[in-house]
Formats: C-alpha cells, sequence, structure tokens
C-alpha cells in the first residue's frame, strides 16, 4: 500500500470470512472449501484475506499456510493472540505468501482486561512485547484492541500509541460487541487520528458486529472520518449476528459515490457468486431479503412496482442486477439440457466443478428434471448444496417410505446404509417429519439436539424444491445441515442426516470423542 492510499481515497477491504465468518455455529468449512473460497476471494480483488486463527488447531494451521502458498494478489493474515507462541505460529503459516501479514489482539475494556486479570500497565507492557515480537518477524503488522468501542478513550489513546511505536503499521478499531452507534464510531476514529502521536503514519480500519443492526453504518462512518479499512464477510458471516457485509460496503460506496467519494479494488459483478458460495459451504442460507444478494433484492411484486419497473428500471432499483453478477435473464433449464449446458450454468452461479464432480451432479439434476417442469438458477443452488464432502459420507439415505394423514400414527420405514453396512427400521411420530427423524435416532447413536428446522420453497408451484435446514447441538459442537428435494419430508431426511455426517467428522477432528457410528437393527 501507498502513502496516497494512506490518505486519499483509497478504502482496503479486508475480509474475514474464512475466520471470523467461520467462527459462526455450525458454519465450518472443510479444508478444500476453505482454499475454495480464498481463491474467490483473491480472484474478486479482496485486498487482504484473513485467511483463520493458525494457533486454533492443526486444520486452521494447514488451511492458513496453503492458502499463503497459492495467493496470487491479496495480503494473506492469520490471527493471534497476544502471546508470543500464538505470533510464531501464525508467522509459521502466512510466512510463505507474497504478501503476509501477522494480526495480534488483546481485550482492552475493563471487562476485558479482568479476564485475564492484568492491570493496565501489564496490559500495556504485554502488548508492547508482543506487537514488538511481531514486527521483528514480518513487516505488516496489524493490532486490534478488542472490545475498543468500550474502553476507556484515555487508556485507548496510550494502547494504540503503544502499538504504533513498537511496530504496528495497521491499528483496527473493533465494535466486538456490536454496541456503537454510526456518530460514535465516526467520532472515535476521528479522535484517535487527532490525538494519538504516530496516527498519521498508519492504516485505520474498523471491524463491527451486527448486534444492533448498524454494522455497516458503523463501518462507512468510520471511512468518513478516516478509517481506510474495513473489515468484513461475505453475507455478514460471524458470530451472533454477523459482520458489515462485504457486498453492502462495496456497493453502498459505488451507489453513494456522490457523498462517500471512496473507491475499492473489488469486481462487484463476482459478489453473487461467491456469496452463493459461501452460503453453500456454510450451510448458512442468504435471507430472501438480505441486502444486495438476497432472491427478493431485484424482486418487484407490487404493480406499482411492476408497472415502474417496466417504463425505466431505475424507478425502483438503485444498481443493476449484473453490478452484482446476475443476469438480466434467469436461464432455465430441463430435462432435455446437456452436461455441458449444466457445467457453463454452473460456472455462471460461481460453482467450478471437476470431471467426476460434475457427472455426479448431472445424475441428479436429471432426477430433478424428470420431476419438475422447468428447473431455475435457485434450483441449482439448491441441488448443489445437497453435494456433501466424501469425508462426510458415512451414514447415507439408501430408502424410506412415509404412512401420513389424518390418521394416525404417522411411520415411516427407513433403510440406511452407516459405514457401508444397511441396517433398517421402522417408527412412528407425530407426522412424517418427525417418523423419519424418529428412524434416524433409532439406528445411529447420538446426544444431538436439534436447535433448528427450517423449510422453505425454492422456486413457486407445487413441484417446487423444499430447501431443508437443521441446525444442531452436542457436547458444545453446532452443525448444520441442509437439503433439497421436492418431497419435503425427503429433504427433511436428509439435511438431517447430512448434519450428522458433519458431526462425526467434528468429533473425529477435535478427538474429544472418539465413538464410532454405532447402531442396532430395531425392525
Amino acid at each position: 500500500m501507498t502513502d496516497t492510499d494512506k490518505t486519499q481515497d483509497r478504502v482496503v477491504i479486508f475480509d474475514t470470512t474464512l475466520r471470523d465468518g467461520e467462527q459462526s455455529p455450525g458454519a465450518t468449512m472443510t479444508h478444500a472449501e476453505k482454499l475454495e473460497i480464498a481463491g474467490l476471494l483473491d480472484d474478486m480483488g479482496v485486498d487482504i484475506i484473513e485467511a483463520g486463527f493458525p494457533i486454533a488447531s492443526e486444520g486452521d494451521f494447514n488451511a492458513v499456510t496453503e492458502i499463503a502458498k497459492n495467493a496470487q494478489n491479496s495480503v494473506i493474515c492469520g490471527l493471534a493472540r497476544a502471546q508470543f507462541g500464538d505470533i510464531d505460529r501464525c508467522w509459521e503459516a502466512v510466512k510463505h505468501a507474497s504478501q503476509p501479514r501477522i494480526h495480534t489482539f488483546i481485550g482492552t475494556s475493563p471487562l476485558h482486561r479482568a479476564i485475564p486479570n492484568l492491570t493496565k500497565d501489564e496490559m500495556a507492557e504485554r502488548i508492547e512485547q508482543t506487537v514488538t515480537h511481531a514486527r521483528n518477524l514480518c513487516d505488516n503488522v496489524q493490532w486490534s484492541p478488542m472490545d475498543a468501542t468500550r474502553t476507556e478513550i484515555d487508556y485507548l489513546y496510550r494502547v494504540v500509541e503503544i502499538a504504533i511505536k513498537a511496530g504496528a503499521t495497521t491499528i483496527n478499531i473493533p465494535d466486538t460487541v456490536g454496541y456503537t452507534a454510526p456518530r460514535e464510531s465516526a467520532d472515535l476514529i476521528a479522535k484517535l487520528i487527532e490525538n494519538v502521536p504516530g496516527a498519521d503514519e498508519v492504516i485505520f480500519a474498523t471491524h463491527c458486529h451486527n448486534d444492533l443492526g448498524m454494522a455497516t453504518a458503523n463501518s462507512l462512518a468510520a471511512v468518513e472520518a478516516g478509517a481506510r479499512q474495513i473489515e468484513c464477510t461475505i453475507n455478514g458471516l460471524g458470530e451472533r449476528a454477523g459482520n458489515t457485509a462485504l457486498e453492502e460496503v462495496v456497493m453502498a460506496l459505488k451507489v453513494r459515490n456522490d457523498i462517500m467519494p471512496f473507491r475499492t479494488g473489488i469486481d462487484s459483478t463476482k459478489i453473487m457468486n461467491i456469496s452463493r458460495r459461501v452460503a453453500t459451504v456454510s450451510g448458512f442460507p442468504v435471507q430472501f431479503n438480505k441486502a444486495i444478494v438476497g432472491k427478493n433484492a431485484f424482486a418487484h411484486e407490487s404493480g406499482i412496482h411492476q408497472d415502474g419497473m417496466l417504463k425505466n428500471a431505475e424507478t425502483f432499483e438503485i444498481m443493476r442486477p449484473e453490478d452484482v453478477g446476475l443476469s438480466a435473464t434467469n436461464l432455465v433449464m430441463g430435462k432435455h439440457s446437456g452436461r455441458a449446458a449444466l457445467r457453463s450454468k454452473l460456472e455462471e452461479l460461481g460453482f467450478e466443478l471437476g470431471d467426476n464432480q460434475l457427472k455426479d451432479v448431472f445424475v441428479r439434476f436429471k432426477a430433478l428434471a424428470d420431476r419438475k417442469k422447468e428447473i431455475y438458477e435457485d434450483d441449482l443452488i439448491a441441488l448443489m448444496r445437497t453435494a456433501t464432502d466424501p469425508e462426510e459420507d458415512r451414514i447415507k439415505l439408501v430408502s424410506m417410505r412415509v404412512v401420513c394423514g389424518t390418521d394416525g400414527p404417522q411411520q415411516a420405514d427407513m433403510v440406511l446404509d452407516i459405514d457401508g453396512t444397511e441396517h433398517k427400521t421402522t417408527q412412528t411420530g407425530d407426522g412424517p417429519v418427525d417418523a423419519s427423524f424418529n428412524c434416524i435416532k433409532a439406528l445411529v447413536d447420538h446426544s444431538a439436539r436439534l436447535q433448528l428446522y427450517q423449510v422453505h420453497a425454492v422456486t413457486e408451484g407445487t413441484d417446487a424444491q423444499a430447501t431443508v435446514s437443521v441446525r444442531m447441538e452436542e457436547d458444545g459442537r453446532i452443525v448444520t445441515g441442509q437439503s433439497a428435494d421436492t418431497d419435503t419430508v425427503v429433504a427433511s431426511t436428509r439435511a438431517y442426516i447430512h448434519a450428522l455426517n458433519r458431526l462425526l467428522v467434528r468429533r473425529e477432528k477435535t478427538g474429544s470423542d472418539k465413538r464410532e457410528v454405532s447402531y442396532k437393527d430395531v425392525s
């Protein structure tokens, strides 16, 4: 980054989907998925990719290392607590990048100082030591005072100055709990720039959480006050209510260039593709009315709106669908479509498939086409969400049959393939879905509790696919599962199985539970 970038109209985009985003309960991604998303971010023009938290696990370390080796354009950053071991481990992972960065942090508010039981002086000393250590390893060091917006202002001035003198090149000011408001966000950045010695020599960044629904507004307010780096995630993914959404800040800066004349290096036409891909691999579907990337963002049902759109699209749209990568028309595919057409359409939607993957998806596409008259983009996206990593397929649905209606009890007959052996059962329940879930519980040993069960139709009509999302928790591990099918009960069953497969992978990766899948025939 040049000196001009520090002071003029350039806003640096720092994406933390692979770190903060993956910390969303149930959003854990596989190694291959992390590399894929990192590649899409790099290609999109993201300036800095926070690839993970290398000390957290061997898997995170390996992912950050591989991302660092493969990055073509972006700075690759790793997160580290204010501890020498964390910083060393972070450097071991990011040093392979052509542009590495170490991001180290410590909680500076009274609440966070109480956790390690440090006095203000003791914390100040640790900041000086750890930032110095990071800078001795890497020329590009970012430092964050966690919970900065609830830190005493005089103490915040003091520790920011210490970090700058110790060699930090970027100072990030996090609103860790999403507590602040836009005016406060701008005021805090302005005060730091005005009152901290050396502030003119570094980049100030903002990292805002969305607990009160103001993350994007807070980030943009900070930029107007002098911040030149925005930390964000695809789809606003993140802990609790999430983070500032990359797509929102990029398009806000583009659309409102009249009052916020700041530029980014992001290719906005790739936003929709990566949004859909992150939704797929994380298991977190994008809400229909989500800004920019939601299904309804460019949809119009009101007669007044439709009439206005037909006469002049600008009447009710402040941006074009093409600006975020949507085609003006929705290509309909059907049972006569070939493999090449399917590959082309999936690539347009952001899915890069190998030949074996395409073969499998094409079989499922044809099966869907035989049941639906028309297959739309949303159907294809839902179809891709049913794909799981091979390592997650220890449990597979072989067949099922349900009996339901006004006369109970509702009943399900099911055959599951568990680790290569088929097992069957018949169970009853309060409705066909409950009976189906009871079959799985009878065959697979687990204590997971169902936290969320959600169904929505992907497209219109009685032959529409149902997309089902489930969230489950077992011993503090939270996993999500998704599936889509024209049969809601089948989609529900597969989503439940998908979540269980992810749970088994989590057990194995953490090493905290060595249980094998156990089962019994109860038919």
